[in-house]
């Protein structure tokens, strides 16, 4: 199995893991909902939704980790960065992944698998608030997340050893972003012409791209583009 194939399948688990794990923001809704009419309509708040919210909260942020790693969605000080051609770019990457993610990440497996298991061996609760509810679960989402984030984080190695060999990033799994609801909007306006349209994209996708980490588009680059 060659390099981007890993790259590819790695990006895969993360994306559909995350695309899970977001699901928690509907139930997340649907609780603070619910809450909100017992406690200002019924008079009848529950103890233990605090607990639980945060619970939810918290799985969907550390669950999307590796998700957001693959799709470059990780904010980052790039302003010496981006002005760096692909390969500098892949052996700062590099450093930093072995100096500084790595051991973090593994610490945290570490730490947070340690954390879990003495939270199941108790039968640990929240002691937040009254009638707290269990929270074993939540703390075994700790180290599951780790694991994904190292996964990614791993996949993020091969990929800066792929642009080191090649002197091109591998190319990245895509959603829906804000920009794309930008261009069906402009897309669908009477007021906007379709020169003026293609010029609002070509520069939106240039801060874009330049936002990801990976290049900057400069003017004679954009020129060379236009038709």
């Amino acid at each position: 199995m060659n390099g981007r194939r890993v790259i590819g399948a790695v990006d895969q688990v993360s994306y559909w893991s995350g695309k899970a794990a977001a699901w928690l923001i509907v139930a997340l809704t649907f609780v603070v909902a619910i809450e909100v009419f017992k406690r200002y309509i019924l008079n009848a708040p529950t103890a233990w939704i605090f607990d639980f919210n945060n619970m939810l909260y918290g799985s969907l942020f550390m669950l999307c980790g590796a998700y957001a790693l693959a799709l470059g969605g990780h904010v980052r000080a790039d302003f010496i960065y981006i002005y760096m051609k692909p390969r500098m770019q892949a052996v700062m990457d590099l450093l930093l992944y072995f100096l500084f993610f790595v051991p973090g990440i593994l610490g945290l497996i570490y730490a947070g698998y340690d954390y879990a298991a003495l939270s199941w061996r108790i039968g640990e609760h929240s002691t937040v608030t009254a009638e707290g509810p269990p929270v074993y679960h939540f703390k075994s989402v700790i180290p599951i997340a780790g694991v994904l984030v190292m996964l990614q984080g791993l996949a993020e190695i091969v990929r800066c050893v792929e642009c080191l060999r090649t002197g091109a990033w591998p190319s990245r799994l895509e959603d829906v972003e804000e920009i794309d609801v930008i261009e069906t909007q402009l897309s669908r306006s009477a007021y906007v012409d379709e020169e003026s349209r293609r010029q609002a994209m070509e520069g939106a996708h240039a801060i874009d791209e330049a936002a990801r980490h990976r290049s900057v588009v400069d003017d004679t680059e954009r020129q060379s583009r236009t038709p």
